[in-house]
């Protein structure tokens, strides 16, 4: 009997309109897929239920205390005669409660509270990441696809090459050495196809970790290579710092800190315990000194004079320094990131500019006029497989120009996401 969670990657597929023989998936699909079933995403929402879990303790105020107690019990006497209620013993009934003073429950409870956004933007900039992680995994496998298509095209070029080549040496037409050059050409080209499969099924198996999919062999994305768009103005870039969940999860860590740091000088303001009492003792022929039934009334209050909570305040200033410190950080961080991200994206959008629009016609021009050339007996060839494989390194460097400029994107969008305001 399959379980539950090896049915949801299915039905999630099912439901996004995948097809049942393959997942050729478009990007916003794999996006989709990995927000419902991430594993980290899910472990970050767990997280987030235990933050507002601590909230609901923190706010809470103390419990009161029930005491029960029966004393001067005295065996030579005796306990007397009668009912439970009639014996001769001391019974208390008592009741104590701890009053908070100093606004500790109100401190305490903030901290918690703030705790819990930090874990909410916790969780936000885990989808923040998982945007740029996906985004990447997805033009990976974008590239190790057509990289694959590449050099088995390669492949099946030399194979044929050889082909004719054997038919023109057994003709006279072509000398042994050249056979043999040819033939070394279409092995090499083998292995090149061979590795461009593993690569595609190592980007498969990556992109489906990430999507919580168990059939990775099955994954293929079928979304063209995005063209290079403009990174937005430094003002923008200045305030995606500000709006992105890390930073907004360090900002509320030092906002908890700060609490935390005054619920620890509020430790200073003395709590106090009240206690009421309710005592029976009755009067008996063992017992003529019987009192009956008293009420009591007790006040507890802790004397600071040997400790002033000096070490918990002191520990409490140095989590908010951290915090502070750590806070400017993430800020720094972010600003770097913004700016790698849209050097990165501006440098490999001239990079595809130049393939596309230079290397790659030149590059087929020269294979067209070798080919031309070699077909006739006028390119020898040693002559024609530098240009095949100039070619081919050309058809390869433009495909990772392209997929450096797609994965670059990617960055600088997860860069200025604001997905934990929505």
């Amino acid at each position: 009997m399959f379980r539950l969670a090896q049915l949801v990657p299915g039905l999630l597929v099912a439901a996004l309109g995948l097809p049942a023989h393959g997942q050729a998936l478009r990007l916003d699909q794999a996006l989709a897929l990995a927000r419902q079933h991430n594993h980290d995403l899910r472990l970050a929402a767990i997280a987030t239920d235990s933050a507002a879990a601590a909230v609901t303790s923190a706010a809470a105020a103390p419990n009161p205390v029930l005491t029960l107690q029966t004393m001067n019990i005295n065996p030579a006497a005796g306990i007397g005669a009668g009912s439970l209620r009639s014996k001769t013993v001391d019974s208390t009934v008592r009741v104590d409660q701890l009053v908070e003073r100093g606004g500790k429950r109100r401190l305490r409870t903030a901290a918690a509270e703030l705790q819990r956004d930090a874990a909410q933007a916790d969780l936000a900039d885990t989808r923040r990441q998982l945007l740029r992680d996906v985004g990447a995994a997805y033009y990976d496998l974008l590239a190790a696809q057509e990289r694959a298509a590449i050099t088995r095209d390669a492949a099946a070029l030399a194979s044929n090459a050889l082909d004719a080549a054997e038919t023109r040496r057994r003709a006279g037409d072509l000398a042994g050495a050249d056979t043999a050059r040819l033939r070394v050409d279409a092995l090499h080209a083998r292995n090149d196809a061979d590795d461009a499969d593993a690569d595609l099924d190592e980007a498969r198996r990556s992109l489906a970790l990430l999507l919580g999919l168990d059939a990775p062999e099955r994954l293929s994305a079928v979304d063209s290579w995005p063209a290079m768009r403009a990174g937005g103005a430094d003002a923008e870039a200045d305030a995606a710092v500000e709006a992105r969940a890390d930073v907004a999860a360090a900002r509320a860590r030092a906002g908890a800190a700060q609490a935390s740091r005054d619920l620890a000088v509020a430790g200073r303001t003395r709590d106090v315990t009240v206690g009421v009492q309710f005592e029976h003792y009755p009067v008996s022929a063992a017992n003529p000194q019987g009192t009956g039934n008293s009420v009591g009334v007790a006040l507890q209050v802790p004397l600071f004079v040997r400790y002033g909570m000096q070490g918990e305040i002191r520990s409490a200033e140095a989590a908010l320094d951290a915090a502070n410190e750590t806070l400017e950080k993430t800020r720094q961080a972010a600003r770097a990131d913004i700016g790698r991200a849209r050097a990165q994206s501006s440098a490999a959008g001239a990079r595809v500019a130049r393939y596309d629009n230079e290397i790659l016609p030149a590059a087929r021009k020269a294979l067209d006029a070798g080919e031309f050339a070699f077909a006739r007996g006028a390119m020898s060839v040693m002559d024609v497989l530098d240009v095949r494989r100039a070619w081919r390194a050309a058809q390869l460097e433009a495909l990772a120009a392209h997929a450096e400029l797609a994965k670059s994107l990617a960055s600088l969008d997860a860069a200025l996401s604001r997905e934990h305001t929505q």
